[in-house]
């Protein structure tokens, strides 16, 4: 099957994965990205046999999400030129974020061909913006597209809330590549004095990084390392960074309090491998990649329990869940990890089984290929012609 990938925002790294266990599944992969640098290449070919196309619609250079908007009209046209020009028309699109799928459902028009929709975020948890709400346009392609691919239960209970209905939506978890994230290789030097927690994500209020940051009040002489946000020279400007450092200062905590920035994502295992849990506390539902990362480096997780973490965490078997917003309680589920190392090693034990079980981005892949299957057979059956007798 000829699979084009959707994605303007550079190609995230949850489509490179599954483009690649689909590629080695026997379908054709192409990626279709906004070209952010004007020295790139059109078209690039992977190591794994997939192509990246990189469409130049609106300026080479990176754009928050909320401005790629009015350039989605000029990326829908573009994909059907290349189409033509290439002669490679793909059997259906999948389609990686909501601007994504705008993009997408007026290039599938042009050939009658289905609609994968996923969304990984929904509007409903983003700060408000003026203008036409995004909602709304996520409640329209829920409805106008031929499936939507939720990333876990709390997902999908969202786009029914906005007004999809429920028989347009599939489940199927995210991947982790159990090759690149493992227990075996380096780990980031730490002191082995002092326990570590890492905390994994942008830097964005509803990570719950604050609660992260008061619950350190609960579980003396650890420290507490977040990976994520700007790059490390950076965070002085960021209003986010600014605001943790004068939380963990007003706290007294600020000796055990480490913000590193973003790292390269090559470089992310060996800062699972260096810690001894991984605290992830957010607030609202949204799919934890760093859990899925960390539980297949054989890292314990302590997490809130919300969205795609209530279901990749087994609660008492590879971490613990405690309810969001609440450090009084993460602190002390923390502190009564770090105290009980035969505890620890059973949940890593377990998180690493279940990473490599349940996650693995063969399996996903399988499940995608399902639902593409069923959408390009649906759609044949309805464009047939009725046979006369």
């Amino acid at each position: 099957m000829r699979i084009a990938m959707i994605s303007e925002r550079a190609s995230p790294l949850g489509v490179a994965d599954l483009s690649k266990a689909l590629v080695d599944s026997g379908h054709e992969v192409r990626v279709y990205t906004r070209r952010t640098d004007p020295d790139a290449a059109e078209v690039v070919t992977v190591a794994d046999g997939v192509r990246v196309l990189h469409v130049p619609a609106g300026p080479a250079r990176p754009l928050p999400a909320e401005e790629l908007l009015p350039y989605m009209g000029e990326f829908a046209r573009l994909l059907g030129e290349y189409w033509q020009r290439d002669g490679w028309t793909p059997d259906v699109l999948h389609a990686h974020s909501w601007t994504s799928g705008l993009a997408a459902v007026t290039a599938a028009k042009q050939i009658n061909i289905p609609v994968v929709q996923s969304f990984y975020e929904l509007g409903a948890i983003e700060p408000h913006r003026p203008g036409p709400s995004r909602t709304g346009y996520e409640r329209a392609l829920g409805r106008a597209v031929d499936r939507v691919v939720a990333q876990s239960h709390d997902e999908m209970l969202g786009l029914v809330r906005i007004g999809v209905p429920r028989a347009q939506l599939t489940v199927v978890p995210g991947g982790v590549d159990s090759d690149r994230f493992s227990p075996d290789g380096p780990a980031v030097p730490r002191d082995p004095d002092r326990p570590r927690i890492l905390s994994v994500g942008r830097l964005v209020e509803r990570k719950g990084f604050g609660d992260v940051i008061q619950a350190m009040r609960y579980v003396p002489g650890a420290e507490v390392v977040v990976v994520g946000g700007p790059p490390a020279d950076q965070l002085p400007a960021d209003p986010c960074a600014r605001s943790l450092r004068a939380l963990a200062e007003r706290l007294q905590v600020a000796d055990r309090f480490r913000l590193v920035g973003s790292v390269p994502h090559r470089d992310m295992p060996s800062w699972y491998r260096s810690a001894d849990l991984l605290v992830a506390a957010p607030w609202q539902e949204e799919f934890e990649r760093s859990a899925l990362e960390a539980m297949a480096c054989g890292v314990p997780i302590i997490g809130t329990a919300v969205g795609g973490l209530t279901e990749t965490v087994v609660d008492g078997l590879t971490g613990d869940l405690v309810p969001a917003r609440d450090p009084h309680a993460l602190g002390g589920a923390v502190r009564r990890l770090i105290n009980d190392k035969v505890r620890r090693f059973t949940y890593a034990t377990a998180a690493l089984d279940r990473a490599r079980q349940a996650y693995s981005w063969k399996r996903v892949a399988a499940q995608v290929g399902s639902v593409y299957s069923a959408v390009t057979g649906l759609r044949r059956s309805n464009t047939e012609p009725e046979t006369v007798v």
